[in-house]
């Protein structure tokens, strides 16, 4: 029995089934979906009838149309349904079900499911996440669209097809959907932050163990703390080893200080001796210190290395770096001058460092409070001020975007972590 055209389910719930003397079978409740090729079809439809609830299968059903459903049993050949969690529902599981719309990057809800007919099946086409769906749940749609037409204007579509839906409610995953998990990779990391925090935590794991350990090392730092622990703590072990080597050293030393010590101690245990040395120096200093923002990745190099020389070590050390805004001039550990990445590409190849260097270099001291950082990062329009030792010594780097927050109203920043 065919279908054609395009039903929506609101339409057609609480429609009285006829069998083939025209009697009343029940009231249509929901529809049982299993997986199909290329969309997931319904295979049966349930009905209600004094509180029962009865099974009429797909190949048993005559016309479905919004007008008349029909059933080519009768009454007595209709079987009773019993619950169960193992078969998937649109009504119990989709609908109201929380869904990422990665076009839109954000979560949406689902105010209704169209169907299409393919062949001699209803698929499941996509997700009505607009107000036609709220509407037309409501029996109003088409008393709000005459209206919107009467003002002039037109009520909008906003359909999701199916091949594009990534469900965060665990049960869809059961009919085994082919959705890209690329979809959401390719969004931006605060989008996909933004996604996380919107949805419950369990959820929010789930969606974060299928990222690639790149983009989750991205999405992290954008995230509430409390939400970095809880995913941290409840991913895998390797997973989450590998998520926090990627991540800058000052976002994984900000996320490793808000788990509890064991948790904490197995992680830096696992992950590298180099990324893990890193992230234990900068949690030996105050959160709202200089010390506590800074990060450990930066590029310094000698005052007689010649520009040229400069540029092309330059090409590869910037790979494993987050952010770069100058270049540190040292003697050993000593800084001794700052240079632009514009200065070093506009001089000559072969004049030494030492000649294009500034050497009146504003710094704070690990200690120096994160205010006064971002104030003076702010007074001289710098991009990143050096933190350095009572030796001047070069220790790390505060960027603009870690005091960013700070120079914010309340209001706009994000909860920091505390020690």
């Amino acid at each position: 029995m065919p279908l054609f055209g395009e039903l929506f389910i609101s339409e057609l719930l609480k429609k009285p089934v006829l069998d083939p003397k025209g009697d009343e079978l029940g009231r249509l409740k929901d529809f049982v979906v299993i997986k199909g090729d290329p969309l997931p079809r319904v295979s049966a439809l349930i009905l209600e009838e004094k509180k029962k609830r009865y099974v009429l299968e797909w190949e048993n059903v005559g016309i479905f149309n919004k007008r008349i459903i029909s059933s080519k049993v009768y009454a007595p050949r209709v079987e009773p349904y019993e619950p169960s969690e193992d078969i998937f529902l649109i009504v119990r599981d989709i609908f109201d079900k929380q869904i990422v719309d990665a076009d839109g990057a954000k979560v949406v809800r689902v105010n209704d499911v169209q169907l299409e007919g393919i062949n001699n099946d209803a698929c499941v086409n996509g997700v009505d996440v607009g107000l036609r769906g709220i509407l037309r749940r409501l029996g109003i749609e088409r008393k709000t669209d005459k209206f919107y037409q009467f003002i002039g204007k037109s009520l909008p579509q906003n359909i999701i097809n199916w091949g594009f839906i990534q469900p965060l409610e665990p049960r869809l995953s059961k009919i085994s959907l082919n959705i890209p998990r690329q979809m959401i990779s390719a969004l931006h990391p605060a989008d996909i932050a933004d996604i996380i925090s919107k949805i419950p935590q369990d959820q929010g794991i789930a969606l974060v163990k299928g990222l690639d350990p790149n983009v989750a090392a991205e999405t992290l730092p954008e995230l509430d703390p409390d939400i970095q622990k809880a995913i941290i703590e409840n991913i895998d072990k390797d997973y989450a080893t590998d998520v926090v080597e990627r991540m800058p050293p000052d976002e994984a030393a900000d996320l490793i200080a808000d788990l509890e010590n064991d948790k904490a101690q197995e992680l830096l245990e696992s992950i590298e001796e180099e990324e893990a040395q890193d992230i234990q120096e900068l949690l030996a200093h105050e959160e709202d210190t200089a010390g506590g923002l800074m990060t450990n990745e930066f590029i310094a190099y000698p005052p007689d290395m010649q520009v040229q020389e400069a540029i092309e070590k330059f090409r590869t050390d910037a790979h494993d770096v987050e952010i770069i805004y100058y270049i540190y001039i040292v003697e050993g550990e000593k800084l001794i001058g700052v240079a632009s990445l514009k200065d070093l590409l506009l001089s000559a190849p072969n004049i030494s460092l030492s000649e294009i260097m500034q050497t009146k270099i504003k710094s704070v001291s690990p200690e120096t409070d994160q205010q006064i950082v971002a104030e003076t990062i702010s007074k001289y329009n710098m991009l990143a001020i050096p933190v350095l030792d009572e030796d001047e010594d070069l220790l790390g780097i505060v960027t603009i975007d870690d005091v960013i927050e700070i120079l914010l109203p309340p209001s706009s920043r994000k909860k920091r972590r505390s020690v």
